[in-house]
């Protein structure tokens, strides 16, 4: 496969001076947007922004009102209470000059399987009235864009599922949208296709094109965004950049400890009086051990040392944003 090419140096430079100079204009302005279904509210005064040149990773639980919020900022669906502007224009459903500056990339693949690759980006962008010389260069971009170039010429039904999904994604980017909005666009894929579609998002980025991003896959939104929104029941609980996020955890980072046999309450209780250590969970023979930092890990390795515990293995481990996400949503399993 391909792989995505490199944008020149000097490029690079000017389109991240350009997104830094971006970064102060609100592109996307979701407020207060509300839907129920029946007896059901799936969205509840859901807010938040998107600027110019920002990757907002839109992550919840099964249920918690993702779907139903793209929906509604894409102008598909209809919203109860609330509104959404894009570049100071109402989104509304229906023809609008506004919902032709978004490009959506749905989860279920929109492809026809008996048109070429390049069949279906026609028609996608016909859609859009984009014909002619203008409709031949968008064309050579985007699957130049989505390393499909080679494959121009066949159809679907002979794609792998993550050359489908970076069609898909092709046929969202026709008409050269200033948003684009992603919902889980790497299901059921690779990890080569992953990193493939990963690469194509990046490039994007560098060309200064917000990105709304749903996932289940925590690291993924982790190596994208620059702002995450979590949500779940309909509401907000977290509108903040990745790094504010990780301060809301007491522990910065844990160490697993896996000894011969279970730790006594004397050896348990001394490692809780430590500096810097927050919280110990003893099971079994392993102690989990959240710590205020990584450079606390020591002081406890130490501390075992001294106590003439030989640890069978141990390891450090840093907070991720899956840890912030269940502390906010809770673990109990989602249907």
């Amino acid at each position: 496969m391909p792989v995505a090419k490199a944008l020149p140096p000097a490029y690079t430079l000017r389109a991240g001076l350009a997104n830094l100079a971006a970064m102060a204009t609100i592109l996307l302005k979701v407020s207060q947007l509300t839907k129920s279904y029946g007896a059901r509210r799936a969205v509840d005064a859901v807010s938040f922004l998107v600027q110019a040149g920002q990757t907002v990773g839109l992550i919840g639980p099964n249920g918690a009102g993702k779907s139903s919020t793209v929906s509604m900022i894409c102008g598909l669906l209809r919203p109860d209470a609330g509104s959404v502007e894009l570049d100071g224009v109402v989104v509304t459903r229906g023809r609008s000059d506004a919902k032709r500056k978004i490009g959506f990339v749905p989860q279920d693949l929109a492809l026809y399987d008996d048109l070429s690759a390049r069949e279906n980006l026609k028609l996608f962008a016909a859609l859009y009235g984009i014909r002619g010389a203008e409709l031949t260069r968008r064309c050579d971009q985007v699957l130049e864009l989505v390393n499909l170039a080679d494959r121009a010429g066949d159809k679907p039904a002979t794609f792998s599922g993550g050359m489908k999904r970076r069609l898909n994604i092709a046929a969202a980017l026709m008409h050269d949208p200033q948003l684009l909005i992603l919902d889980e666009p790497t299901v059921g894929v690779d990890p080569q296709s992953r990193n493939a579609i990963f690469d194509t998002l990046e490039q994007l980025k560098q060309m200064g094109r917000s990105l709304i991003y749903t996932s289940h896959y925590m690291e993924e939104v982790e190596r994208l965004a620059d702002h995450i929104v979590i949500i779940d029941h309909g509401k907000v609980l977290a509108d903040e950049s990745p790094a504010a996020l990780y301060r809301r955890l007491p522990a910065q980072a844990a160490l697993r400890v896996e000894l011969g046999q279970a730790a006594p309450a004397a050896l348990t209780d001394g490692i809780r009086a430590l500096p810097g250590v927050n919280s110990l969970r003893s099971e079994a023979a392993t102690l989990e051990i959240q710590l205020a930092s990584g450079d606390d890990a020591l002081p406890v390795m130490l501390y075992l040392e001294r106590q003439g515990c030989r640890p069978l293995h141990f390891a450090t481990v840093q907070t991720k944003l899956e840890d912030i996400f269940l502390n906010l949503t809770g673990r109990s399993l989602r249907d």
